[in-house]
Formats: structure tokens, C-alpha cells, sequence
């Protein structure tokens, strides 16, 4: 279930925050609401999602994250016909539990954002537990934003729902697109087909906690007769459940979804295919091969047990050439189409290694599914709207400078676990105000990059306080340690490509701190240290 935030109509959505702006035809819609003095844009969102018996939960809302988690949500007045001409924060619950379900949420924040009224600016994750009321039925998914009136909004979300087709088989039971309203500002609202708040969302778990992702600090209107106390405190009082929710994030179509919480999940293996003459340890391994060599050497890491394929045409290692946008689409746009033409392929995420939106946006349209950015957006301004503009899904990497300069920037403070926890919040915040749905969005502490010998270590130690960090958690975590020169370093062993003994012992450390994805050179012989460190930590 996710929330969004809505100042238009109801709309689909899955864990997104979308803050919209009115038309012309409310009097000023396309101005930003001003509540108690601040000027603020909606922004928020709730999605919730039901898959085969599980449902799937998250939040979205229209406004800009607040800064100061210490600050109330904004006090309104009951709803008035003066304030439907203005822009509103609302979070909308969007779920789907029929067909392609995350395809379903995508699409209908697609359309809010389409429509001139509507804007999402930030989402929760999509959280999955068990289906209410029908058990045999697939997950729901919910979201939206709006700027309309709260019945004008609710004509709009339902609009777009009969858009879709929406199909309801009996009630309370399976649909394709189910789109409903939480929030609306801080306002209470009710009429003979709509109550706002949602008299029971205060007892749903996912409902409290993709808003938790979003607002956790704030709570509902005074005047409203439930239970006071945030939205955090309303979680934490609620029953343990026996079927704990679990945020997912998507690979491909043909993998199951991440879910990050599961303490039974499979850690996936990234293997490595640098398709560069100069990469740290494997340069020219596979550039300029046959193409026949190279699906080779691809069905050969399939069958070792690799779930995702990491191509890179672009060195980040220090001193190494660059290349051009062209040479490096040039080395990896073909080896996406042969990835693609290769049967045993099907079930494979294709993951493309660059920080240049060009070569993203080509690699992607060829067929590729992930964009694993080692700058998450930094060393190119346009690489985040790409993203976004795309559909796909990020690995957001924590760096500082540059390849050439990163070895000299290596100064924490207040340690690596708060320097890395607080610069990915930064990138996590500019991918969502790019447009990048929470769900769509991987983690890398990354292990090398800006980082000496023991703050390596430091991190592989400390994963898990990265996973729980405050405003981190429910993400997927990838780490890649793999034939590091520190591992060199530690186990003595000077040539890169013998290390597998000190990246073996880095792996399993990863899994234990609660990695989800693994970054290795060694396919086969990794593929086996998961499979146990997998037994050990994964049941």
C-alpha cells in the first residue's frame, strides 16, 4: 500500500508522494497553498497494494519533504468551498492486486502526473502483506495527489480508475487499480461517499506505515475523534503482526521483486562484465570480443548462478581514460542486445554501469534495467530526470568527487556509517524531487569509493545500522567489495584477480549486515559463498 499526496483527482499510484498544482479552471490552482504563514506545495501520498495473498503498502505525497521532522503538519480549517480553489496536500491510497501490479501504480501516477492539475514530488516504498476481507486474491498497491476540492478530487481518481478499466470481481475483493483518498490537508470531510480521514487507518499497519515513511512526526486534525499521537506513535502501538510487511522494489520482469524486509529473502549476485581495455582487474577481458565469446561467457555467469549483469563501458578506477558518451554506448548499448537475444537471459536483470544520463537512457531503451550510478547523480546533472523520466530502476552509490580526487576525500567527521547515512539521505532526496519513485531506488554504501582501509571495514561491519538508519530504511542495499585493493592489502594477495579468498569473506560479511545484492567479479565461486552465508543468515 502506498499514500500520495493529490491536489487534483484521484488518481493510481504505488507508494508515491505527488503534489499537484491547480488549473485555471479553480481560481488558483498553479498557486502554491500557503498554510499558516510558510509557503508550501502538496506534496503527499498514500499507495497500499495486495499481491497474490499478500498486500502491498506504501505512501505518496504532493508536498516537498520537510526539512524539520520536528514540525507539525500545517493546521487547517474543516474543508470550505474558499479552499478549493487553492493547492492542497493530500495523500491518496493506490493499490493493485490484479495483472502487472507495480506496472499498474506506475501507470496511474503516470496519468496524475499528466493531468494539469496533479504533481507528485515524493512516494513511500511499496509495502506487501496479506490481502483483508478476501484471502484468495493478489496484493493491493494505493497512491495519490491532488489540488482539487475533496469531491472533485475523488472524481478525478475515479476517473482515472474507469480509465484504466478497473475491474472489480466482488466487493472488498481483487481489482487492477483502487485509488482512495486518506488525507486532505489537515481537514475533515464527509458526505455520503467520502470520509475523510479514513475512520480505520489509524488501525492498519499498512496504511500507518508508508505515511510513517513520509510524515511520521505528524498526526491527525484535533477535532478528529480518534485516538490522538504522530503517525509514528500509532505504529508502535499497534499488535505485532505474525505476517510483517515488507517493502518491494523491482528488478526486471522477469525476477521477483527485492523485498528488503523479508528475513528470508535470496541475495541476488551482480556479476561484473567490463566491457573497458582498462578496468582495475579484469580490463580487457571482454572488449572488442566476438560477440559469439562474449554470450559465451554470459550464459556461462547465468548458469553459475548470476541474477543481475552489471555492464560497464567507462573505468571509475584513478588514472583511468575517459571516454566519450558515443565510445561508451558504443561498447555497451550492443552487449544490452546480446544480453537480450540470449534465451537463458529471460529471467536476468540487465544493469548498466555509467553516470552519464546519455548512455542510461540508451542502454535502457536497448533493453537494460537498471542504471548503476557510482556518482548517484552527481556527475551528471541530468542523470536523476532521465531516471525518472524512464521509469527505471536506481543504484544511487555514495561518492564524493570525482575517480581522480576521491582518495583525498576521506574525512568523516562524525564517522563513515553517519557520513555515508547522511549524504545518501541528500541523494535520496533529489531523486525523489527529480521524479524517482521510492520504489524504484537501491543503495551502495560504496565500499572503495572515498573510503580508506578501515572505513571500508567499518562499513561492511556496520551495514546494518545503514539499513536502519532513520529515513534509510526499507531500501535494498547493494555492496561491492569484490578484488578491492583493501582485500589486496589485508590478505597480501598483490594481483587483483586472485583475491577471491578476502572477497569471499567480504560477501558473507555483507550478507550477514543484510545486503541484498552482492557485486562480484568471481560469478561461480560467489554464487556458492551466497548460497551459504544465504543458509547461514537467510532463514
Amino acid at each position: 500500500m502506498s499514500l500520495v499526496c493529490t491536489s487534483r483527482h484521484r488518481v493510481s499510484t504505488l507508494n508515491v508522494w505527488k503534489s499537484l498544482t491547480t488549473s485555471a479552471e479553480e481560481t488558483s490552482r498553479r498557486r502554491l497553498f500557503t498554510l499558516n504563514g510558510p509557503r508550501v506545495s502538496t506534496q503527499s501520498a498514500f499507495i497500499r497494494r495486495q499481491l497474490a495473498h499478500n498486500r502491498v503498502a506504501a505512501i505518496a505525497g504532493g508536498l516537498r519533504p520537510n526539512r524539520s521532522v520536528q514540525s507539525p503538519m500545517p493546521q487547517l480549517a474543516r474543508f470550505s468551498h474558499q479552499s478549493a480553489s487553492m493547492e492542497h496536500r493530500a495523500f491518496i491510497a493506490l493499490g493493485s492486486n490484479l495483472g502487472d501490479r507495480v506496472a499498474m501504480i506506475e501507470q496511474a501516477c503516470k496519468k496524475m502526473d499528466q493531468t494539469s492539475t496533479i504533481r507528485v514530488l515524493r512516494t513511500s516504498s511499496l509495502w506487501e502483506t496479506k490481502a483483508m476481507y478476501v484471502l484468495d486474491q493478489d496484493k493491493f498497491v494505493n497512491g495519490v495527489e491532488t489540488s482539487l476540492s475533496p469531491i472533485g478530487l475523488l472524481d478525478t481518481l475515479q476517473g482515472i480508475e474507469n480509465g484504466m478499466g478497473r475491474v472489480k470481481v466482488i466487493d472488498k475483493g481483487p481489482r487492477n487499480i483502487d485509488l482512495d483518498i486518506v488525507l486532505y490537508n489537515n481537514e475533515t470531510f464527509q458526505n455520503d461517499r467520502l470520509q475523510i480521514p479514513h475512520k480505520l487507518m489509524l488501525e492498519r499497519e499498512f496504511v500507518l506505515r508508508p505515511l510513517c515513511e513520509l510524515i511520521p512526526n505528524h498526526s491527525l486534525p484535533t477535532h478528529v475523534s480518534l485516538p490522538a499521537g504522530s503517525f509514528q506513535y500509532q505504529l508502535s502501538n499497534l499488535p505485532k503482526s505474525t505476517d510483517p510487511l515488507s517493502p518491494l522494489t523491482p528488478l526486471s520482469p522477469g525476477l521477483p521483486n527485492i523485498a528488503a524486509h523479508d528475513p528470508q529473502r535470496k541475495t541476488h549476485v551482480m556479476t561484473i562484465l567490463n566491457l573497458t581495455p582498462d578496468s582495475f582487474s579484469d580490463g580487457g577481458a571482454h572488449f572488442n570480443i566476438p560477440a559469439s565469446h562474449l554470450a559465451e561467457k554470459i550464459c556461462s555467469h547465468i548458469a553459475s548462478g548470476t541474477t543481475i549483469l552489471d555492464l560497464g563501458g567507462q573505468s571509475t578506477r584513478p588514472g583511468a581514460r575517459q571516454v566519450s558518451s558515443n565510445e561508451e554506448m558504443d561498447r555497451v548499448v550492443p552487449a544490452v542486445e546480446i544480453v537480450k537475444s540470449i534465451p537463458d537471459a529471460e529471467g536476468v536483470a540487465i544493469s548498466v554501469d555509467t553516470y552519464r544520463a546519455d548512455v542510461a537512457e540508451a542502454a535502457i531503451k536497448a533493453g537494460a534495467h537498471i542504471v548503476n550510478d557510482v556518482s548517484a547523480g552527481l556527475l551528471d546533472p541530468n542523470m536523476l530526470s532521465t531516471v525518472a523520466r524512464l521509469g527505471a530502476t536506481v543504484c544511487l552509490m555514495h561518492m564524493r568527487g570525482t575517480p581522480e580526487t576521491m582518495n583525498s576525500l576521506t574525512d568523516y567527521p562524525d564517522g563513515v556509517i553517519a557520513g555515508v547515512a547522511t549524504e545518501l539521505l541528500e541523494r535520496v532526496r533529489e531523486a525523489e524531487e527529480a521524479g524517482i519513485r521510492r520504489w524504484r531506488i537501491i543503495l551502495d554504501p560504496g565500499i572503495g569509493f572515498a573510503k580508506n582501509q578501515e572505513q571500508n571495514l567499518e562499513l561492511l561491519r556496520g551495514l546494518d545500522k545503514l539499513r536502519n538508519w532513520p529515513g534509510l530504511q526499507g531500501f535494498p542495499w547493494l555492496v561491492g567489495a569484490s578484488r578491492k585493493a583493501f582485500v589486496g592489502r589485508i590478505t597480501g594477495v598483490k594481483e587483483a584477480r586472485e583475491r577471491v579468498w578476502g572477497t569471499a569473506a567480504a560477501v558473507t560479511a555483507a550478507i550477514q549486515g543484510g545486503a541484498d545484492i552482492v557485486r562480484v567479479h568471481d560469478a561461480k565461486e560467489m554464487a556458492q559463498v551466497v548460497k551459504m552465508a544465504d543458509a547461514i543468515w537467510r532463514h
